[in-house]
């Protein structure tokens, strides 16, 4: 339509979302559907962060708050920026978003100007490509492999990296590939850094507690300090707390930044929302333990889903070290086709057939920036997953 955007033709609306969707639609409609589509834990909020929602309401803590969050949640974040990342960020350095997703669009809508370059490493996370188009960057898609593991190798990040470079995203453990970042692996990628002091760094780590078999997580401004006036840190309260409905992310950075950040949330959605907001204080400062307890069944997950996909004709998937997802090559089935005689030439093909057929939802890789591939979520029940990957195992055998 002629009186719509021209930026909008520059996005694509988000895959994970219309799969997500897809299967919402088949399941109302009669079909059994597993759907493995969402990053979405499928754990409840634990009682005492919604027993704080709750009270929140009830002593009429419902108006307006400050635009970038209220204090006690910015306090509670300072104090887990320096109890688990060893990062001092005063009150001034933290904005709160209405998820991290929010925190992320502001920084590069406050960031960017046309001709800016933004290095994302392949395979990413949708929305971060689509983002910095929307913001009148250019994504620098540097794509990984499966045999480094899915990382961004120091080599790559290098050869990368031009004048017109303004910022690069780092997101460990990896949405879509569960990849994870050792020390060691981000010191290699930092020293790079420290030789361009035009580049600014993007750190989701959105999924930072959920690491697996002994990993020890750290973050870019951890690991070198001499990144911290050029780094936005960006957490959130989505995964780890099982809080995706209630919309709170964060971010720590340089005051100036952080500013110009809550400029753009005063003109867009304003402050975040003062139930969600005093729910993430009690997330925050209240027990931990049911964390590690979490990431154990994620694990034992993890491992389930690996051990029968593995079992699948055509089918090679990797152990990531961390998140709640494995990024799969179904290369080995591409050329073939389905038991209903559909072609598979890519990835979509592949995750199309299986779902019309099976019943199965999942989501190409190639949504990611890298086929043919494709991820599966593995935030939901044994059960679930066991019978899913049972029908990916059949699928996979009655191609011919």
């Amino acid at each position: 339509m002629a009186f719509l955007a021209d930026s909008l033709a520059r996005i694509k609306p988000s895959a994970t979302i219309a799969v997500t969707n897809k299967a919402r639609e088949l399941k109302a409609a009669g079909r059994d559907v597993i759907g493995l589509g969402a990053g979405e834990p499928d754990f409840d909020t634990p009682e005492n962060i919604k027993e704080a929602g709750i009270r929140a309401i009830r002593e009429g803590k419902t108006k307006y708050t400050a635009v970038d969050g209220i204090p006690e949640l910015k306090a509670a974040i300072s104090a887990k920026f320096k109890r688990e990342n060893h990062i001092d960020y005063a009150p001034d350095e933290i904005t709160v978003g209405t998820g991290g997703k929010q925190v992320l669009y502001n920084a590069l809508m406050a960031t960017l100007n046309p001709g800016d370059e933004v290095i994302v490493p392949a395979p990413y996370w949708v929305s971060y490509p689509e983002m910095v188009a929307l913001g009148g960057g250019t994504p620098v898609e540097v794509a990984t492999t499966a045999a480094s593991g899915f990382k961004l190798k120091p080599e790559a990040l290098d050869r990368a990296i031009t004048p017109k470079t303004k910022w690069v995203i780092f997101n460990s453990p990896s949405n879509p590939t569960g990849a994870a970042y050792t020390r060691a692996e981000l010191k290699a990628l930092t020293d790079v850094l420290m030789k361009h002091p035009h580049v600014w760094v993007m750190t989701d780590d959105m999924y930072e507690h959920l690491v697996y078999d002994g990993f020890v997580y750290t973050t870019v401004v951890e690991v070198e300090p001499g990144l911290r006036q050029r780094t936005l840190t960006v957490n959130g309260v989505s995964k780890a707390y099982a809080m995706t409905g209630w919309r709170i992310g964060y971010a720590g950075g340089p005051k100036q930044l952080i500013k110009a950040i809550g400029t753009i949330q005063s003109q867009s959605t304003s402050n975040p929302t003062s139930i969600s907001q005093y729910a993430a204080v009690e997330a925050l400062n209240g027990p931990q333990d049911f964390i590690p307890k979490n990431a154990e069944l994620f694990k034992q997950r993890r491992d389930l889903v690996v051990s029968m996909l593995n079992q699948a004709k055509g089918i090679s998937c990797p152990r990531p070290e961390g998140a709640f997802y494995v990024f799969p090559s179904c290369e080995g089935t591409i050329g073939r086709t389905s038991a209903a005689g559909r072609k598979l030439s890519t990835d979509e093909d592949f995750v199309s057939a299986l779902l019309d057929e099976e019943g199965v939802a999942v989501v190409q890789g190639s949504a990611f920036g890298l086929g043919p591939h494709f991820r599966i979520s593995y935030a939901t029940s044994n059960k679930a997953l066991e019978e899913a990957c049972s029908r990916i195992q059949r699928f996979c055998a009655n191609l011919r």
